[in-house]
């Protein structure tokens, strides 16, 4: 401790002194941290800005920031939490059409049913192959190798984008560039709805990747006495709708820029995550759980301040880029921070 008054720290390492809300949202920050917690909770739960703006008296462009700055910190945490070494069982995947000003975007997102944990989101300008491998990557991030079951649309790229994801890469004796291979226990099915003049008139399901034996067991395993669907993304979806008034199918609510937009779902996905109890996921003695309780990431229900404060590592130190020989202090610095 440096100074109890100003809640400051000293660093036993370079001496430098820190504020302890370092790493959290609320850093350099002047408004009252329960003012800024009281704006998000109502943004994460649907209030529309102008209302803030009404109630609170703040300026559009001040709630936007704080918006944009919780999707950022929501994102660190989402990537130092929820992706790591799991297994998920059963992952769907979906898109959505989003109307920006004077174009539209695609918005692409994975569930795991079994904890009903969402696994992140991607952003894209078109509904094409590098979307979908974006997306796979992210799921990718989140599962260890093994028993799998992926059930998504009838888009003809999804397919090639998981085999390209869930893979290993296996070298040659020839040599030359290693060869990807899908994971043995990969199942990937397929749900494709046929419509006329808007209307749902057939539903008709594929396997592209294993057999239905290996899908029909995942299917009991992860809690699903059914056929292969994609009804838990679409919940998911219909959620993030009601939430977030740009994903609506028919609104006045026209986001900006894409970047905006993944932070806003990405804040989100953190509180669905962390902060939403799920009916489904309740325990037989009546314990409610949210989705990161069910994967076993945290042991209880987080409040949205508990969220916002929780305080992010930072990313490992990279070596300045300098040309010629590293010096001694550099040397010391790497062997220290780079090993």
């Amino acid at each position: 401790m440096h100074s109890q008054a100003e809640q400051r720290f000293r660093c036993s390492l370079c001496g430098r002194t820190f504020s302890f809300r370092a790493g959290t949202l609320f850093f350099r920050c002047r408004t009252d941290p329960q003012v800024i917690v009281q704006v998000l909770t109502l943004l994460a739960y649907g209030c529309p800005i102008p209302a803030i703006e009404a109630a609170f008296g703040f300026q559009r462009r001040t709630v936007r920031s704080w918006l944009a700055a919780a999707g950022s910190h929501a994102e660190r945490l989402h990537t130092e939490l929820v992706e790591g070494e799991r297994s998920l069982g059963q992952v769907q995947a979906d898109e959505i059409c989003v109307k920006l000003q004077r174009k539209r975007s695609w918005l692409a997102m994975a569930v795991a049913v079994e904890f009903r944990l969402w696994l992140g989101a991607v952003v894209g300008e078109q509904r094409e192959k590098g979307l979908l491998r974006a997306l796979a990557m992210r799921v990718r991030a989140c599962l260890k190798e093994g028993p799998l079951l992926v059930c998504v649309d009838g888009l003809r790229g999804y397919a090639q984008a998981f085999r390209w994801a869930l893979c290993t890469q296996v070298t040659t004796p020839r040599g030359g560039r290693p060869r990807r291979v899908a994971w043995r226990e990969l199942v990937i099915g397929q749900v494709i709805k046929r419509r006329e003049q808007h209307r749902l008139v057939e539903v008709s399901r594929k396997i592209v990747q294993g057999t239905a034996a290996a899908a029909k067991r995942l299917l009991v395993s992860t809690q699903q006495q059914g056929v292969i669907n994609t009804a838990y993304i679409e919940r998911l979806n219909a959620t993030f709708r009601a939430r977030l008034a740009v994903l609506g199918r028919r609104t006045r609510s026209l986001a900006r820029q894409p970047q905006a937009l993944r932070r806003a779902v990405y804040f989100l996905g953190a509180v669905y995550n962390f902060c939403s109890e799920h009916a489904s996921l309740t325990l037989p003695s009546g314990q409610r759980r949210t989705p990161a309780m069910a994967a076993g990431i945290t042991d209880h229900c987080w409040s949205i301040g508990e969220l916002l404060w929780h305080r992010v590592a930072p990313p490992p130190w990279t070596p300045p880029k300098r040309r010629g020989r590293p010096s001694k202090a550099l040397k010391e610095l790497l062997h220290r921070w780079a090993t």
